[in-house]
């Protein structure tokens, strides 16, 4: 096609937009206005036209470039004031948050739970009846029994003297209460050690017997008879059975005994060396003897006494011993040749105490024997120079 029959074509403008349009559109490729409606007044194109001509250019934008425009902007924003502080020196430096530190947590270890030990307790049984007879006693009925009479009377609500016994009656009789024993040991107690070491005897209330007589012929206090057989009252009954405690019996009236002190001992009797015996040289050693003036007891003894009476000497030997016999050291020989008498004797104490040196005080408990001597010469007689 040549431009000559193409500038020839019909062709008509778009109202809306001006752009040029083939002469049969209907419909404007660019803004889309109908171009099928009536023409519109002069007047009212001409508005459009002064509206058109006053209308703003406008901008497209999408979403995703409007996000990345508001970020850059932000980002400016923090720059621009993070310098402006630095040269002002107002620039804080961040504060280091501590990391949070996790410590294990240990679970407790189970404890095991134990299961207590079911304690079987007693079971009380209800109380039986008993129809009453001829001749019965509430005392020969507990004792029948084994129960005690007061609780018959209390079970039964009847007098304390029980008198209101009715032959046909039907009593409650309580089942006896049975006492757990102790637990054995190898020492039994001191209450129980008193009542095995107390003397008893069993008797039966006989006719005309009361409590009072019974004591008075036993010579045992009535509270004690009571306490020992668990009586709540004075009443005995015929049958019945009590248990007189002989330890419970009051002291005879007489002096306080003192206590019992050991008699003095009689004087040992001296043995050897004979009074008036004679020991030279070949004497080393000499042995004192008398006789037992029987068995000494803890802390008793013999006290023996050897001493020189020859001139002014004064040597004097004293010891303790348990025995009979005591040997004269050779220390106490005479030292020259003179022959020296020596007196001994023999008196039996008893330990009284310490001095303060920690040594026992003895003081006599019997008698002194007789006082023996005999002499003793150390060393050799020298002889006579000759003339």
């Amino acid at each position: 096609m040549s431009p000559e029959n193409v500038s020839q074509q019909k062709t008509k403008i778009c109202p809306t937009c001006g752009t040029r349009l083939s002469e049969n559109a209907t419909r404007c490729l660019v803004c889309g206005t109908d171009l099928g409606a009536k023409p519109e007044p002069k007047a009212v194109k001409k508005a459009e036209k002064a509206v058109q001509a006053s209308r703003m250019p406008e901008v497209t934008l999408s979403l995703p470039l409007v996000g990345a425009l508001v970020i850059l902007l932000l980002a400016i924003g923090a720059v621009v004031v993070y310098f402006t502080l630095k040269t002002t020196g107002q620039v804080i430096p961040p504060t280091e948050v501590p990391s949070p530190t996790f410590t294990p947590t240990v679970s407790p270890t189970p404890t095991e739970t134990l299961i207590p030990t079911a304690i079987p307790t007693s079971t009380i049984q209800p109380p039986f009846p008993y129809t009453v007879k001829a001749g019965d006693t509430c005392g020969g009925i507990a004792f029948a029994f084994n129960v005690s009479v007061q609780s018959i009377i209390v079970l039964n609500n009847l007098s304390s003297q029980c008198t209101d016994l009715r032959v046909g009656q039907t009593l409650n009789i309580p089942f006896p209460t049975a006492t757990p024993a102790p637990l054995p040991t190898n020492t039994p107690e001191s209450a129980t050690q008193t009542a095995l070491a107390c003397d008893r005897v069993v008797v039966t209330v006989q006719e005309n017997d009361s409590l009072s007589s019974i004591a008075a012929n036993y010579g045992v206090p009535m509270q004690a008879i009571k306490d020992y057989n668990g009586l709540p009252t004075d009443n005995v009954f015929i049958g019945q059975s009590l248990t007189i405690p002989l330890c419970a019996r009051a002291a005879t009236a007489g002096p306080t005994p003192t206590a019992t002190i050991p008699p003095p001992y009689p004087a040992p009797n001296l043995l050897l060396p004979a009074d008036g015996a004679a020991f030279n040289l070949a004497n080393d050693v000499v042995t004192l003897q008398w006789a037992s003036v029987g068995t000494l007891r803890e802390g008793e003894a013999y006290q023996v006494i050897v001493e020189d009476v020859t001139g002014d000497q004064g040597a004097r030997l004293t010891e303790y011993v348990t025995d009979t016999k005591l040997i004269i050291p050779t220390s106490f020989r005479p030292k020259d040749n003179t022959a020296h008498i020596l007196r001994w004797w023999v008196v039996p104490v008893r330990q009284t105490g310490t001095d303060e040196q920690g040594k026992p005080v003895y003081t006599p408990s019997g008698a002194a024997s007789e006082k023996w001597v005999f002499s003793w010469v150390g060393v050799a007689v020298q002889g006579t120079p000759s003339q």
